[in-house]
């Protein structure tokens, strides 16, 4: 049974959808004026594996985020770089959804920008404007959080707490210094013509209208960081709810942040890595790999040195996929001599329910890395046995591990391509290796490491992976194929 932390009640909740069988999930999206960083990019990466998750569990999923692609930073930005507002987020907007096809992350099933849903926002703020809920001021237009009994309800703060603790533009003219901007005034040919004048809509708005727009009043899911619960996330119930008089959204779900040195990771403080910049030095599936290795909802301390960790952890699920596929690509020995061992088979057959256990806990990945790690493990001992012989019996288990391996490692959306090696080459090739690997036993006889190493080494420098098993010393030539 799957149950998801809900920060609206603090608790782990049994997941019930609105309507049976399908989620209808939004999880906010970037403001497009700079490249995303790591931060965006988790974001993204745990967001992508409970749509996948949710779709393995036999649930249809509409999968809505969003682009913020006009601000006052936007603006700025597209100043500084010499372009419209539109062309600048149109170049950012796109290096996004290159970014998250780098990283094997799922497109959604819709982006939808703040530019082509102004209608629907400047209509929602009329109509709180006539439900008593909103009030204008000089072109500007307030929610006046006074006029929702509720506010506060998601963050758990009180208005007294909020007005002591949160950064708020002064505006004498405000009846509440909480209350906050749905629609606002700017300069003649900047914005769009309202009943209030022109202006562009206020960030909290954008998500509600599109939301509602396509998942209806009341949907499943709301994502996004722990940063957004105030104000952006508190701001967007006490809007929604009191325009539409229901229930905003069932479940809000919340990723930790990725910190630097214990600070969180920002664009507005300067302290952060883009993921462009950090794809030059280490693979997407490292990085996807690394983000997934904590809970969603904890922070992740992010550093170069983690990410090399995270590589050589990989490296050992990469080694067994390799292997597997190697010993399944073998001559089936017709011999029944070798024993079908019943303690893997067992372990085999509780794998898929350890995992699905792991990602019902309110999707741990953590946990369901941690299965994955214990399964290649019982894979490794059993066809690593030095009276292993690959016959019929063991074969079909072990192509069914391979099967699990591949479907599990797909919820996470890691990728693993097979390395087909030549074991059999015309000429001279062939010979030649077996005579350097005949010289480097000989070496290992007579216990000069040394010797042997070098040979090892020299033969990897020119493509041939000298692999030593307890079945003895194969080889291959390494020739690299993606999966489909």
């Amino acid at each position: 049974m799957l149950k998801v932390y809900n920060t609206l009640n603090n608790k782990k909740e049994k997941f019930e959808t609105v309507e049976p069988g399908l989620v209808r999930m939004y999880v906010c999206g970037l403001t497009v004026q700079n490249y995303s960083h790591i931060g965006h990019i988790r974001s993204a990466i745990n967001y992508d594996v409970i749509r996948r998750y949710l779709e393995y569990s036999g649930y249809e999923v509409e999968y809505i985020s969003n682009f913020t692609d006009i601000n006052e930073k936007i603006v700025k930005r597209a100043e500084e770089e010499g372009m419209t507002a539109a062309e600048l987020a149109d170049k950012y907007a796109n290096a996004f959804l290159e970014d998250i096809r780098s990283f094997n992350i799922k497109a959604a099933d819709q982006y939808l920008r703040v530019s082509e849903n102004i209608d629907e926002i400047i209509e929602m703020v009329s109509k709180l404007i006539e439900k008593g809920y909103a009030y204008e001021i000089n072109g500007d237009v307030y929610f006046s959080v006074d006029s929702f009994e509720d506010y506060g309800k998601l963050s758990g703060r009180s208005i007294e707490d909020m007005q002591a603790g949160a950064r708020i533009a002064v505006n004498e003219d405000k009846k509440n210094p909480l209350d906050f901007a749905l629609w606002k005034k700017v300069e003649a040919g900047e914005g769009w013509d309202s009943p209030w004048g022109e202006g562009w809509p206020g960030w909290h708005i954008e998500c509600s209208a599109m939301s509602m727009k396509r998942l209806g009043a009341t949907f499943d899911i709301h994502g996004g960081g722990v940063d957004l619960i105030f104000p952006h996330h508190e701001n967007e119930i006490a809007q929604s709810e009191a325009y539409s008089g229901q229930k905003f959204v069932k479940y809000w779900l919340h990723n930790g942040t990725v910190n630097l040195s214990g600070e969180k990771m920002s664009k507005s403080q300067g302290n952060f890595f883009t993921s462009r910049e950090v794809l030059k030095e280490f693979s997407a599936q490292v990085i996807r790999y690394f983000l997934l290795t904590r809970h969603y909802r904890s922070p992740i301390d992010f550093s170069y040195e983690k990410l090399e960790e995270a590589q050589t952890s990989l490296q050992r699920l990469t080694n067994t996929r390799q292997e597997l596929a190697k010993v399944l690509s073998g001559d089936i020995e017709s011999s029944t001599g070798d024993r079908l061992d019943k303690d893997f088979l067992k372990k085999t057959k509780e794998i898929r329910a350890e995992f699905k256990k792991a990602l019902d806990d309110d999707f741990n990945t953590a946990e369901a890395i941690g299965v994955l790690h214990d399964f290649v493990g019982e894979i490794n001992s059993y066809i690593n046995r030095s009276e292993f012989t690959l016959n019929e019996k063991n074969f079909s288990v072990l192509e069914e591990s391979e099967e699990l391996f591949l479907e599990l490692a797909d919820i996470l959306g890691l990728k693993f391509s097979v390395e087909k090696s030549k074991t059999k080459n015309d000429g001279f090739v062939e010979p030649l290796i077996e005579l350097l690997l005949e010289l480097r036993q000989k070496a290992r006889d007579k216990n000069d490491w040394e010797e042997a190493d070098y040979i090892r080494d020299q033969l990897k420098e020119i493509g041939i992976e000298v692999i030593d098993t307890q079945r003895g010393t194969e080889w291959e030539i390494v020739q690299k194929e993606e999966e489909n």
